[in-house]
């Protein structure tokens, strides 16, 4: 993956673990008795393999305390090193017997990390949009997909915007892809105070959201790469606050902040940042999608680039007989 001057966050600070410190804090013996507990269940299990997923900052831990055991360690969906913390891979690379990872340059940047038996087998996503449909084109009276995001903070600063942009168009109407640790009186909050008639909400999920909708307005995420999958085109959105922004600026060197984007190694996907995430942007490059042939095009094409390198559909089941086949070695 290509490092470029002018690097942008893969991901906001707001879903880094630095607005964790003082929940962690707050918590810290709750999460000293799951270690203590999750260390028991293994030694009384006695596991010829142990399989960890996701959730570096419990896992990892876990993974050297299992090593020291004896015990063998896969782990799947590999912590974002590449983007921030590099410090983690020499944790990885001690303690870790076989990294199966989800995103296909990452085989290449633990590889190349020092990290032997990496595997990639394709993302799981595509176990969940199993098909890309032809691209959609946002028309008049056409329904557009909101994703604002999975925290409350980042919820209460892009829906706003949103909802803005909604306000433009009255012809249209908009849903919001709500989550459920989020009640909904905190979104309905927000769409009152920017007194817009033509958004709702849903907690259905933006798998059951997006194949009804013609376009879509992503907070940046794993959504991005959902909406593509689905083949609707779609723009990338994050404002944070300056001092946050800032920080994360710093820290995470990668050029985009957009999975699309990041897969493909270039910006296939409009990203809209801190101060071009306002309304009239958004509109502009909406009415681009609406009119213009060309560019829907591309997006097309480049969605059927992203569908190949993402693998086949089975990636579950094709991960499970791999792990199976190592542990019967």
């Amino acid at each position: 993956m290509a490092q470029t001057s002018g690097t942008k966050p893969i991901v906001p600070l707001e879903k880094t673990s630095f607005m964790g410190f003082t929940e962690v804090i707050l918590h810290l013996p709750q999460i000293l008795s799951n270690f203590r507990h999750c260390k028991a269940d293994i030694e009384a299990w006695e596991p010829d393999v142990l399989i960890l997923i996701d959730f570096p900052g419990f896992n990892l831990r876990i993974a050297r305390w299992a090593n020291k055991k004896g015990i063998r360690v896969f782990y799947y969906i590999a912590p974002q090193a590449w983007a921030w913390k590099k410090g983690r891979v020499k944790k990885m690379r001690d303690s870790i017997d076989h990294l199966f990872v989800i995103l296909p340059f990452e085989k290449d940047f633990f590889e190349t990390e020092g990290i032997s038996n990496v595997h990639y087998e394709g993302h799981p996503l595509k176990d969940v949009v199993d098909s890309s449909g032809p691209l959609k084109r946002p028309t008049k009276g056409s329904q557009i997909a909101l994703l604002p995001g999975s925290r409350r903070q980042e919820v209460s600063k892009i829906l706003p915007v949103m909802c803005q942009v909604a306000k433009k168009r009255t012809n249209q109407n908009f849903t919001v892809a709500a989550v459920d640790h989020i009640e909904s009186s905190f979104y309905e909050k927000i769409i009152r105070r920017a007194n817009t008639k033509n958004v709702s909400l849903t907690f259905e999920g933006p798998s059951s959201l997006l194949p009804q909708c013609q376009a879509a307005i992503v907070t940046s995420g794993t959504a991005t790469l959902e909406t593509a999958l689905h083949s609707i085109p779609q723009l990338v959105v994050y404002s944070s606050s300056r001092i946050s922004y800032e920080i994360a600026r710093r820290l995470i060197q990668v050029p985009y902040i957009s999975l699309v984007n990041l897969i493909l190694d270039r910006e296939a996907v409009p990203e809209l940042i801190q101060s071009e995430c306002h309304p009239a942007r958004i509109d502009q490059l909406l009415t681009k999608i609406e009119t213009d042939e060309e560019y829907r095009n591309q997006f097309q094409k480049d969605y059927r680039e992203l569908h190949s390198k993402l693998g086949d559909n089975g990636v579950s089941q094709r991960i499970a007989d791999r792990m199976l086949s190592l542990i019967n070695e």
